[in-house]
């Protein structure tokens, strides 16, 4: 069955400026397709994510028409730009999900957010991107999304360098090797969720 794909991207520049956020996302999705998995990329410095921990934070507030595209999807890809920490953007986005997806329970007591595969696309200039995916990934772990064998893609600059991966003519070889690798596993968990979601429990 196909399988919808939602990418966030996390970049501090609002549209129409290029960013480097959507070359890696939209090789990511490129990749995915190959597993019959769609889907599209929304910039979050667009929106207006309200402070809060309510589903819906009054007039303006665009997180309850984000929130929805989100659980509507099969796989969430996080991308973000990093100085040794996930963008503002997405810790708010982040914030707003712990405070609202994490209290919501259906009657196996399980979050809206379980059986979507979550996983990190980090790029920067510095060598913080792992720090960056195990911030992010232990959020969407904690907030019900299951994360994929690797669990993240990522591009980094010479440390101190002035070179963002929208000017690098060719994407290094251990990324082009691992994105697609990276795509096979979330839409192979994706597909294993969509047949069979995890059972929950009663409270006893």
């Amino acid at each position: 069955m196909a399988l919808k794909v939602l990418a966030l991207n996390c970049t501090l520049k609002k549209s129409p400026e290029q960013s480097s956020t959507d070359r890696l996302l939209r090789e990511l999705l490129a990749a995915l397709k190959e597993y019959d998995a769609t889907g599209e990329i929304v910039r979050v410095a667009d929106l207006n994510i309200k402070p809060g921990v309510k589903s819906d934070e009054g007039a303006g507030d665009d997180w309850p028409a984000l929130r929805q595209r989100i659980l509507a999807s099969n796989i969430l890809i996080s991308r973000l730009a990093h100085l040794a920490r996930p963008a503002v953007e997405h810790r708010q986005a982040r914030a707003r999900a712990n405070g609202c997806i994490s209290r919501e329970r259906d009657d196996m007591r399980r979050m809206p957010s379980y059986g979507i595969v979550g996983f990190a696309a980090v790029v920067g200039n510095e060598d913080g991107a792992h720090h960056v995916h195990a911030e992010v990934c232990q959020a969407l772990c904690e907030v019900g999304f299951t994360i994929p064998s690797g669990g993240v893609t990522y591009w980094v600059g010479e440390a101190m360098g002035d070179k963002d991966y929208i000017d690098v003519k060719s994407p290094p070889k251990a990324l082009v090797e691992w994105t697609p690798m990276l795509a096979s596993n979330a839409a192979h968990l994706a597909k294993l969720l969509q047949q069979s979601n995890y059972p929950g429990h009663k409270k006893g």
